[in-house]
């Protein structure tokens, strides 16, 4: 458990990372001289980092042992939130938040291949739920403990901080976390055979599909929640939806290695349905944080059930697959953002709803259409154990 909690807390500080400028927007462009839009790139750049990393440094180290790996990522972050602490110019901070963003690249493509290799097949699912519960957390308090670090210490500071952490993390991972080989040079399934394995592309779709759904809405959650009288109330609706999140993510913990396929048809279905109760009842707060509470739950627990799918369908190309789904995650969350922003300023927030239902229903379509090897029926631990590195 402590290494996976380890594990968690490398998500968490790869999420926290990753939102903090959101929160420090207004000490960062005063600090740096540039408008807050401009610093607003800090986040961009990060996930820019990410996208283009994932998939080539994950194939370049498959063959190293994955302690090593771990703590390069976990470096990388000690050394780029270090280096805009210190900057005073935005170029500089720039180029280390893209830098930042390659760390956090590589280690979500490692973290789940880890979690899954701790334990033995039947508790695969369980492992990864455990090693992903830093990301509702930090997505609950990323930006409002950036706010608050901003305010009391200056955001600076709060980069240090994070720097801290890194260090810390160092130190525990060393002493708590296992080692394990890289793979072999004849275990290495090349990228296009990964990608083109039987399953692993459902899974990339509705990775897609659902994660551009969420991202609309919660890049634009603030708009979206003005019509329900709420436009004050935002940070207790992002709380009562990170509170959700962790709920989610417990229930998928107990449940993904007996019902995989069930659950992640019940959570589409369930935020299908949320968003068509948004599309009629977008007026009404109570309705609002029903909604927000189920939309979080499944949301929590998606992580665990994509990635557990993911892999099992990979097999032995497990950690291209998973960086793969790095890729397909912050592509959909630049998406997210670009679609959310046409809507909102073509049709209102009023069209969210209709377009998270149809999105939402493709991606229902697609795993109910894949049975067979991305998301199968049944108890996990009945098929072949998979070897993630």
């Amino acid at each position: 458990m402590a290494a996976l909690l380890a594990l968690a807390m490398t998500g968490f500080i790869c999420i926290v990372t990753e939102t903090l400028p959101a929160g420090l927007l207004p000490q960062i462009s005063a600090g740096l001289g540039i408008s807050q839009a401009i610093a607003g790139q800090m986040v961009t750049a990060y996930a820019l980092g990410s996208l283009l990393a994932a998939i080539p440094l994950t194939i370049a180290t498959r063959g190293w042992r994955r302690r090593h790996v771990l703590l390069l990522t976990i470096f990388g972050f000690f050394l780029f939130n270090s280096i805009t602490a210190l900057s005073s110019h935005y170029i500089l901070t720039l180029v280390a938040r893209f830098f930042a963003g390659v760390a956090a690249g590589l280690a979500w493509s490692l973290l789940a291949g880890y979690a899954r290799r701790m334990v033995a097949a039947h508790q695969q699912g369980r492992a990864l739920a455990v090693a992903m519960v830093g990301t509702p957390i930090a997505l609950s308090l990323g930006v409002p403990l950036g706010t608050f670090m901003g305010s009391i210490v200056g955001w600076q500071t709060a980069f240090w901080i994070m720097s801290g952490l890194a260090l810390a993390l160092m130190a525990w991972v060393i002493a708590k976390v296992p080692d394990y080989p890289g793979q072999s040079a004849h275990e290495r399934m090349p990228l296009k055979a990964v990608f083109t394995r039987a399953g692993v592309r459902p899974v990339l779709a509705v990775v897609v599909a659902w994660m551009l759904a969420h991202n609309i809405l919660y890049t634009y959650i603030a708009p979206f929640v003005v019509p329900a009288g709420l436009g004050d109330r935002v940070d207790v609706v992002l709380l009562t939806f990170g509170v959700a999140a962790l709920v989610g993510i417990w229930i998928a913990g107990m449940l993904v290695d007996r019902y995989l396929r069930v659950m992640v048809l019940a959570s589409l279905a369930a935020f299908a349905l949320t968003a068509l109760l948004f599309g009629v009842g977008a007026r009404d707060p109570v309705i609002i944080f029903i909604g927000v509470v189920v939309w979080g739950v499944t949301f929590g627990g998606a992580a665990t059930l994509l990635q557990t799918a993911l892999a099992d369908a990979a097999g032995t190309g497990a950690d291209v697959a998973l960086s793969m789904n790095v890729v397909a995650w912050n592509a959909a969350i630049a998406a997210g953002g670009i679609a959310g922003g046409v809507l909102l300023d073509r049709l209102g927030v009023g069209a969210f709803p209709w377009t998270l239902a149809m999105l939402l229903a493709a991606a229902f379509t697609i795993a109910w259409s894949s049975p067979s090897h991305a998301f199968k029926p049944g108890l996990r631990s009945s098929a072949t154990p998979v070897v993630a590195h």
